[in-house]
Order: C-alpha cells, then sequence, then structure tokens
C-alpha cells in the first residue's frame, strides 16, 4: 500500500451499504486499528450532523476526526477546525422555499441541533430515533437566533428531478447545491464542499494531499476525490465516479484490511 497518512471516507453509499445505518464494532475495530498499527488518522467525511456521527461512531468516536454538514465544519479530538455559515437573509430565504414547496421537509442545521418544521409528524421521530440527530422541531425555524450552517430538504422516497431542478435554479449562485445520499439535496455555503473541509484539515495537521485517500461515491464527494493523490470508491458507486478515481474496492472495510495485512 502507498505512505498514507491520513484516510478520509464518506459515509452514505461508501462505509456504509445499502441503506445501513449502523457502523458494526468489527468496522470500528479495523478502524483503530489501522490508526494504532500504522498510525494513519481517519476522518469520517459526511452530509451528517456531528453529533450523529460521534454516536455513530461510539467505540472510537474520540479516535477519529469528522467533517461534518458536506464540509461546512471540521472536528479533531472535539477542537473544531473550520467553519462556514450562511448569511441570515439567504438562510432565511431558502429556508421559506422549502416551506412552500410541496411534500418535502426541511431541516437547518445549527451548532448542537438541527431544526425542523414538520409537515409530516413523522419525521422528528424519524431523524431523532432512526437517524439518530440532536433534532428540534420547532413552530419557525427563522425565529432560532443562531448561524445556520446548511439548509437541507429531504424528500422521501428519493429526490425528484423536480425538486433538484427547482432549488438548483433558485440558489445556484448564490449557494452549493449538492445530492447527499438518495433523499436529501443540501444547500451549503457557496464554495463549502468537502474537498474545501479536507484542505483545511490537511492544511491545519500538517499532511499533503498526496499522503491522503479519500473514498466517495457521489457527486458530493468530487471536490475531496479530486484534492487528493489517491481517490477511491465502492463497486457499487456510478460509472461517473469511477472515472474519476485511482482505486476501486468492494468495501472499505476490505481496503482498510490491506493497510494492516
Amino acid at each position: 500500500m502507498p505512505e498514507i497518512k491520513l484516510i478520509a471516507s464518506d459515509l452514505d453509499g461508501t462505509l456504509l451499504l445499502d441503506g445501513a445505518q449502523d457502523l458494526s464494532e468489527d468496522t470500528c475495530g479495523l478502524i483503530r486499528e489501522v490508526c494504532v498499527k500504522r498510525g494513519i488518522i481517519f476522518f469520517a467525511a459526511s452530509g451528517r450532523q456531528y453529533y450523529s456521527l460521534k454516536r455513530l461512531f461510539a467505540p472510537i468516536r474520540d479516535e477519529i476526526g469528522y467533517i461534518c454538514e458536506n464540509g461546512c465544519v471540521n472536528y479533531y479530538h472535539d477542537v473544531e477546525l473550520f467553519k462556514q455559515v450562511f448569511s441570515r437573509d439567504l438562510a432565511e430565504e431558502a429556508i421559506a422555499e422549502v416551506l412552500n414547496f410541496r411534500d418535502v421537509e426541511v431541516m437547518v442545521s445549527g451548532d448542537e441541533f438541527v431544526y425542523l418544521q414538520p409537515k409530516n409528524p413523522k419525521f422528528l421521530p424519524y431523524m431523532r430515533d432512526f437517524v439518530k440527530y440532536n433534532a428540534k422541531a420547532v413552530p419557525r425555524i427563522s425565529d432560532i437566533q443562531e448561524d445556520f450552517m446548511k439548509v437541507a430538504i429531504f424528500e422521501e422516497g428519493g429526490v425528484s428531478d423536480e425538486t433538484r431542478r427547482y432549488f438548483h435554479g433558485k440558489f445556484d449562485s448564490r449557494a452549493t447545491v449538492v445530492t447527499s445520499g438518495n433523499e436529501w439535496l443540501d444547500i451549503i455555503p457557496k464554495n463549502a464542499n468537502k474537498g474545501v473541509a479536507l484542505e483545511k484539515v490537511l492544511e491545519r495537521l500538517g499532511i499533503s494531499p498526496d499522503e491522503c485517500l479519500a473514498l466517495g461515491d457521489s457527486g458530493n464527494d468530487l471536490e475531496m476525490l479530486s484534492l487528493v493523490k489517491y481517490p477511491g470508491t465502492v463497486e457499487s458507486a456510478s460509472d461517473d465516479i469511477k472515472q474519476q478515481v485511482r482505486i476501486i474496492t468492494d468495501t472499505v472495510e476490505n481496503l482498510l484490511r490491506k493497510f494492516i495485512g
């Protein structure tokens, strides 16, 4: 295996396959073994919330780093390394557009909680109990006096082309609009992405992109994949993603085993 100092991996569709919402203890143990035996730093790179990610990686939560909210905020050893937030006017405009757009839900990311203004009463328990976010339902999200990092659109069953076209048309010139998993479309600050976030991490840790392996499976991973010398993906990824990488593996776990074999 090449000389690698940091591995950054996407979760949904990459480390978590077939809609899985939990990591096995074996996977966490494997990540720990790679970190201990080879001295490689591991970063989870996701559209998910920091507190949700720490629950997901509970056995090793203090041993790894986190690129959260599709690159809006980074943490390592519980220290915030980098953060981008919306202007208040743009955040409120995006929230209003999602609330007025047919049968989709809005989720807005603050520092400690995500805020929901549910149209369907099942949305809060889904986010709190199944996805395991720090989630609050509020009468009016715009009344929350807090900086917002992300306005996310949830469409049960998958984001439709109509939804995607509408929000790209509304916000592409002022924000980054990116698919994040099958059922989510994220609106985040302009120029925020996993690639920018990973670049900030590498700068802080004194690691070159040539010493980094990044793994991802979809459009919100492309900037991260293009940054590093060793981009990789899983066999279930689309052909478009496979054309952008040097490494293709059946599972992330099997790739990690090569570092300790």
